[in-house]
């Protein structure tokens, strides 16, 4: 469901609120976790369930906890859908997500997954940006809006300081949203066999 349809759905009515205490980020990394099952780029470099299981869950405190921490970790009032957003200055644990990768990933796929890494890093801007390395929603709950209402309500508060905002769409899927959003692809990364991703830039407003 995206706007304009119409049909009404949870993004004419979705409440958001943001995972400041420990249950509440418990409740939101959850909701990044399962969101994410599905996701080309997050299952290639996970591809096994219970390896996808045991250590994306993991990395997702170690790619966006600073949004807990500052408090750009959006959610609806069900947790059903989530969005972590890093302010301008907070950075990925991007050291501890390479320890964690070269523990997670079989020895044979890391070469591929490091170059993937870092060719997200060179589209990264350098300027004072928000970013958003994860959103997700409920597989359950996708196609009512719940996506749009995140974003709508994060861009809204990045517009207020004239900022731009960044991220890296992982599916074909995803990039339309972003793009109603008034993100625009910049790139495309894909490195050996995977899914193609691609770098988004909304410029300020």
């Amino acid at each position: 469901m995206t706007p304009g349809s119409t049909r009404r759905g949870a993004y004419d009515f979705a409440i958001i609120t943001s995972a400041t205490k420990p249950d509440q980020q418990q409740r939101a990394v959850s909701a990044i976790v399962t969101g994410f099952s599905a996701d080309p780029i997050t299952r290639w470099v996970f591809p096994e369930p219970h390896q996808y299981l045991t250590y994306f869950t993991e990395f997702v405190p170690l790619m966006a906890g600073g949004a807990f921490e500052h408090g750009s970790a959006y959610c609806t009032e069900d947790f059903m859908a989530a969005s972590l957003w890093l302010p301008p200055g907070v950075h990925s644990d991007v050291e501890a997500m390479g320890g964690l990768a070269a523990k997670a990933i079989h020895e044979r796929d890391q070469e591929k997954i490091f170059t993937l890494m870092g060719q997200m890093g060179e589209y990264h801007p350098t300027e004072p940006h928000w970013y958003l390395p994860l959103i997700a929603v409920e597989p359950a709950q996708q196609g009512r809006g719940l996506g749009s209402a995140l974003l709508k309500h994060a861009l809204e508060i990045i517009d207020r300081d004239k900022l731009p905002a960044y991220l890296e769409a992982t599916s074909p899927r995803s990039r339309p949203l972003y793009e109603r959003h008034g993100f625009e692809a910049i790139g495309e990364i894909q490195v050996a066999d995977s899914p193609p991703m691609w770098p988004m830039l909304r410029k300020p407003r």
